[in-house]
């Protein structure tokens, strides 16, 4: 099938890794330490083909090329006690592709382990690349370095002289390793790069480079850029900005630049900036100290144009800034609305999304006009509105499903309604709530798609939907608990799989 939805991502043709992939015809969940491969189009053939449990292991995500499935994720091992009330904690990072001709019978073909936390990862062309961190200490005068494991048996140590050092200063270091393997090709060795640094914060990755962020102590964030090339991995730039970046949206590379923008406090003042940078991270433009007195909520650079929002007291400011000129960014123009977006998302070149809430913390989602650059307009809305709500697509942008063709926009939320009982907890709601988005007409909710079940305690996260997705007509929800296909315009149920 040539009608589907995909991973919300960042960047064209750098894949993200999810807990929910599809190539058309087969879902690939994660959900409660398995994997499940599923028969999902036609609906009525729909059925479990394989469900493989991890025991000791922690999967995280998952990545589909073609005929390959990748899942990563991590081992925790016991804390083995030191002395002096220290505990050394074992934990692994674990890659493991499996060939999938046969859907229901995969293949494992690499099983790679190395010693340190998950951090990210992404997958462009036939690669995927991770990145692992590991702090940087000694155990019985013996400096303990990063090992990679294979079929569980040793394979080797990253040698000290193999580690690239920054010389700066942190209140501790870690090993940070990117490694790329070659999902395709078996037979191809990883190939790794090793820095010690300080803690990694925040990743972004376009089609040739990885940024990595680390927040120094003196309120900056060091920049490095890492040069990816199919198996080539090439620290090349290192950078410095002040203040924090807030997430992989806050970053940005464009035309030959890299924009950043940040979040600092002076005097205990929060204020926003912006800059952009030469591909040696080399700061050529900024504009600084934008809404003086006002938290950076979100960011997101769209071509030329970049989106900011920040917010005091729950009231936000909207910002639309030129980036085309980069030495001179500029502030175009901005519209105060009560609330504040934490996720921006592109509808077309002209109109973009918000998701954030509302003044009274409710979830509310945003249409803005940005045709007149200087009077950006508010267009339409929807409130879910209640005592309280609240939708992981605020800080997990792999939850929100935007569809341009189909005019669909659909996020799971939770919410409670005015005469909520605490003790029945009856008037709980939470689902895939789906809505139709155009210019015409806004935001319309359509109806929701829910997997409580009466006699299930409404806040048992087993039922909560997590992902929505479609296959031609057909929409999917996934639970822990269960997957319900329904029709993608009516929202009729079309059939329900059990999953525990």
């Amino acid at each position: 099938m040539d009608d589907f939805s995909t991973t919300n991502i960042q960047v064209a043709g750098v894949d993200e890794a999810d807990i929910v992939k599809t190539d058309g015809e087969y879902l690939y969940v994660l959900t409660g330490g398995s994997l499940l491969i599923i028969k999902a189009y036609p609906p009525e053939a729909s059925e479990i083909l394989v469900n493989m449990t991890y025991d000791d292991l922690y999967p995280i995500g998952i990545f589909v090329d073609g005929d390959r499935l990748t899942v990563l994720g991590s081992k925790y091992v016991v804390p083995t006690f030191l002395s002096y009330g220290f505990y050394m904690v074992d934990i692994k990072t674990f890659i493991r592709i499996y060939d999938i001709q046969d859907k229901a019978n995969p293949e494992l073909l690499r099983d790679l382990m190395l010693t340190g936390s998950y951090f990210n990862s992404r997958m462009i062309g036939d690669y995927v690349y991770f990145v692992v961190s590991q702090p940087a200490y000694m155990v019985y005068d013996t400096v303990v370095l990063p090992k990679f494991y294979e079929n569980d048996r040793f394979l080797k140590e990253i040698a000290p002289s193999e580690i690239h050092y920054y010389n700066g200063s942190d209140n501790y270091y870690q090993y940070t390793t990117f490694v790329a393997v070659n999902v395709q090709d078996a037979a191809e060795a990883p190939t790794y790069m090793a820095l010690m640094l300080g803690g990694t914060s925040n990743m972004y990755v376009s089609q040739n480079n990885m940024y990595v962020t680390f927040p120094e102590f003196n309120s900056n964030t060091t920049i490095y850029r890492i040069r990816i090339q199919e198996n080539s991995i090439t620290a090349e730039a290192e950078g410095q900005v002040p203040g924090n970046v807030l997430n992989q949206f806050s970053m940005d590379e464009y035309e030959g630049y890299f924009r950043v923008a940040t979040a600092t406090r002076v005097e205990g003042v929060p204020r926003s900036n912006l800059f952009i940078m030469t591909m040696d991270l080399e700061k050529v433009g900024s504009l600084q100290d934008i809404e003086v007195g006002e938290t950076l909520d979100s960011a997101r650079f769209m071509g030329n144009r970049c989106y900011l929002s920040t917010s005091v007291v729950r009231r936000d400011p909207f910002f639309v800034i030129d980036v085309e000129n980069v030495t001179s960014p500029e502030i175009l123009g901005y519209l105060k609305i009560p609330g504040f977006n934490r996720y921006l998302h592109p509808y077309d070149q002209n109109h973009v999304i918000g998701l954030g809430r509302d003044e009274l913390n409710n979830v509310k989602i945003s249409l803005f006009n940005v045709t007149n650059v200087s009077i950006p307009e508010l267009i339409s809305e929807y409130r879910f509105e209640g005592t309280w709500s609240d939708t992981p697509a605020l800080w997990d942008h792999h939850a929100f499903l935007f569809a341009y063709t189909k005019d669909l926009l659909a996020i799971p939320v939770m919410m409670d309604q005015p005469s909520f009982n605490y003790t029945s907890r009856a008037h709980t709601k939470q689902g895939l709530f789906v809505f139709n988005i155009t210019l015409a007409e806004g935001l319309v909710l359509r109806g929701n798609v829910t997997h409580q079940e009466p006699g299930i305690d409404s806040w048992d996260s087993d039922y909560h939907v997590r992902r929505g997705l479609y296959i031609e007509n057909v929409l999917y929800t996934i639970s822990n608990k269960k997957i319900k296909l329904n029709n993608l315009e009516s929202l009729a149920l079309l059939k329900e799989i059990p999953l525990a």
